[in-house]
């Protein structure tokens, strides 16, 4: 439980604010050479003013802008990386959204007067800012949020020419933001499951960030998808050449291209989070309509499972890359279960139930549809066979990744639906029937590795 969080303004009644803010005397001035010292500086002095000492006091919105301010635009590889660290060690110690102990069950606390970095739907104004919103231009909107994710698009792909400390920046300010919005979203989650009520998740700021008219949220998923598409590739070339690495940064300093490859991995990993955090959302969100919660204010938006199958139908260069961006088991079945959904020849009786047809589909259906030759040439007649071998691989390494969790739940057990003996020998036959069909098939190490691992488990299960 976190604790209570202090007023905006205790920082400035001990003189903390004021010792801070007067050593950004030369803040904004440009061309000055004492300009980085003096940011260097005010860091520290806030990091000692606000996270040291017996009695640390909470920054002021003052305080906090300006080390935002600092993130965004300090021309600095150490002070981007200074900034970030401060910002984060902030938020843990002065949390705007904390759990507390409320009878038998927790509640939620939002301190809605303290500083966020988002500026989203109608949020009231606190504190020393008041209405002033000229002062609050540095902030992030829905437009400007997807505008960072397109930045960072370009860059990636080498569109643009300044592809150095900038692109370094862009990617801090995501991982920041999207700890930020993790930050507020999973203490709502779980007051949510407690108490059903569906406002604490309507005024989160991942679901006000996602329902402005100013984000295109379909633009938003494919500009994600083919950041982690591009970042997976530049890893890969990277693992395999990493002589060739600095050679391919001739403009940049060493660090510099080290920060960058680095930093493209953890934001893959914020990337993968804000999907998982979507995804939940979509599904509290579905709950709460079916509970009657919801209301035509909340809007419409398509969920993101259903805006990803629709890219990865179009665009299946983008299969290997969202794949294995989806690591937490239930969000990468559903993906698969989904996406088989789509091509395999569904009995004419199914369309007249009122559910979607794919919650009948498991894991053990679709092996025992491609284990079968007449169900396997009709789904591959709609889908490429290196695609099917793609899915089906990451399908068996789900379920030996469930099968090795020990907390694993009923979920995953109706997901699956049979055992990992059953499983395997029908991943093996899948595969032999897709060989039958298309002889000069390649496959790839991944999936011949899925493969052994799956014959092997079927030899020792069945003497056992």
């Amino acid at each position: 439980m976190a604790p209570p969080i202090a007023a905006a303004a205790s920082a400035s009644d001990g003189g903390i604010e004021e010792n801070a803010m007067a050593i950004l005397d030369t803040f904004g001035v440009k061309d000055s050479r004492d300009l980085h010292d003096d940011r260097a500086a005010f860091l520290e002095a806030v990091r000692s003013g606000c996270l040291s000492g017996d009695k640390p006091s909470s920054p002021s919105w003052r305080m906090y802008n300006a080390v935002f301010q600092i993130l965004q635009s300090s021309s600095s590889l150490e002070l981007t990386i200074a900034s970030f660290h401060l910002l984060m060690e902030l938020g843990k110690q002065y949390p705007r959204v904390y759990l507390t102990n409320s009878g038998p069950h927790q509640a939620v606390v939002i301190d809605k007067e303290s500083w966020s970095p988002f500026l989203l739907g109608n949020n009231a104004l606190y504190g020393e800012i008041g209405g002033n919103t000229s002062r609050l231009d540095h902030l992030f909107d829905s437009s400007r949020f997807l505008l960072l994710v397109e930045d960072m698009v370009e860059a990636a792909n080498g569109k643009d020419t300044n592809n150095g400390l900038k692109h370094v920046e862009n990617m801090v300010m995501f991982k920041y933001l999207v700890s930020t919005l993790e930050a507020d979203f999973l203490p709502r989650q779980i007051a949510y499951k407690e108490s059903l009520d569906w406002s604490i998740l309507r005024e989160s700021l991942l679901n006000v960030l996602l329902a402005s008219r100013k984000l295109v949220f379909k633009t938003l998923v494919m500009k994600c998808i083919s950041f982690l598409n591009q970042c997976h590739r530049e890893v890969e070339d990277n693992l395999s050449s990493k002589e060739d690495y600095p050679k391919s940064a001739s403009d940049l300093d060493s660090s510099l291209a080290f920060s960058s490859l680095v930093l493209e991995r953890e934001v893959l990993l914020s990337v993968q989070k804000l999907f998982i955090m979507v995804i939940n959302l979509d599904l509290i969100r579905k709950e709460a309509d079916k509970l009657g919660r919801t209301s035509r204010s909340d809007g419409f938006r398509n969920p993101i499972l259903e805006v990803v199958l629709d890219e990865l139908s179009y665009n299946t260069t983008n299969l290997s890359s969202v794949l294995l961006a989806f690591v937490e088991w239930k969000s990468k079945l559903e993906i698969i279960l989904l996406y088989f959904s789509r091509y395999y020849v569904k009995p004419a009786v199914r369309t007249r139930r009122s559910d979607n047809s794919q919650q009948d589909l498991t894991v053990e259906s679709v092996l025992s549809l491609f284990s079968a030759a007449t169900s396997a040439k009709a789904i591959v007649k709609n889908m490429h066979p290196d695609n099917a071998q793609l899915f089906l691989a990451h399908t068996y390494q789900v379920c030996l990744s469930i099968q090795g969790d020990s907390s694993k739940n009923t979920d995953a057990t109706q997901m699956i639906g049979a055992t990992l003996l059953q499983i395997s020998c029908k991943f093996v036959s899948a595969f032999q029937n897709l060989r039958k069909m298309n002889p000069n098939i390649e496959i790839s190490p991944f999936e011949k590795e899925a493969l052994f691992t799956a014959a092997t488990l079927t030899r020792k299960l069945q003497n056992e």
